[in-house]
């Protein structure tokens, strides 16, 4: 049976650590733009469902979908963006960056306070397992992040890695093809 997940990162939102700890930032003006574009690209998809991290930029990006389709979204704290080091210790983007790729080739790395992509993937991958089994031969929308995202792939397609994190987009959309829960084509919907 094939069951389908569209991945839909967030749109452009204000970052800080400060917002990042009640829940992440809303969305910004292009950002609020992109949604409503992201809702014409899979407005005629036949969503059957859709899922979101509950943090509010990924919530926001679907929400014009969810709208169109008269449709709610079901919320994941399993789904959240993966904190890469402690939110308390602001850390240079190039070390950030570092720890980022770093964190794809040993599974078990994680800066000071933050989250193994091993860890994030023991959260995350039992929700995604769920809604395959829950939903087989539907079609699924996740409001995402790009780390998350990227670590939900790699469980189940080792090539994903720092490098795909790096070339996505916000907002941006791939849809998945499974074969039951075996994981056949990554497709690039947006741009």
């Amino acid at each position: 049976m094939t069951t389908y997940i569209y991945f839909v990162r967030h749109g452009i939102a204000p970052f800080s650590h400060e917002l990042e700890r009640a829940g992440g930032a809303s969305l910004s003006e292009q950002g609020k733009a992109d949604a409503i574009r992201v809702a014409e690209l899979l407005g005629n998809e036949n969503i059957d469902v859709l899922v979101s991290s509950s943090y509010h930029r990924a919530k926001e990006t679907i929400t014009p979908l969810a709208e169109l389709l008269k449709q709610e979204i079901i919320q994941y704290d399993e789904l959240i963006e993966r904190p890469i080091a402690s939110l308390n210790y602001p850390i240079p983007e190039e070390q950030f960056l570092l720890g980022i790729e770093k964190s794809f080739t040993d599974l078990d790395f994680c800066m000071p306070e933050g989250e193994t992509t091993r860890q994030a993937q023991e959260r995350a991958i039992p929700v995604i397992l769920k809604l395959l089994s829950d939903y087989a031969g539907k079609k699924i929308v996740i409001g995402t992040h790009g780390n998350i995202m990227t670590i939900i792939l790699k469980y189940f397609d080792s090539s994903y890695g720092f490098e795909f994190w790096k070339q996505t987009s916000k907002p941006d959309i791939y849809k998945l093809e499974f074969k039951d829960k075996e994981l056949g084509s990554v497709e690039r919907l947006w741009r």
